[in-house]
């Protein structure tokens, strides 16, 4: 289970933190035609830096209600490329 397991739980946020760090680089890539709405908002940014106040409930919401939406745009444009 998620919340008894501190493993899991860590190894949840650090995979936040790469998708938030991967989403900062194509955005600030010069040549990058993607566009990821609420980029600036998509995970790592909100978690990266609050090591001591990471909840549950911050975790889900990302997982449920962020990560969809760039995901889904990422999908299109490497659809679009290949």
């Amino acid at each position: 289970m998620y919340q008894g397991d501190l493993k899991t739980k860590r190894a949840v946020e650090r995979n936040i933190e790469i998708i938030g760090e991967a989403v900062n680089r194509i955005t600030k890539y010069k040549e990058s035609k993607i566009e990821i709405n609420n980029a600036q908002r998509v995970i790592g940014k909100r978690i990266a830096h609050e090591y001591d106040n990471i909840s549950d409930e911050v975790i889900w919401t990302i997982i449920i209600k962020e990560l969809p939406k760039p995901k889904e745009e990422i999908e299109e444009f490497k659809s679009q490329i290949n």
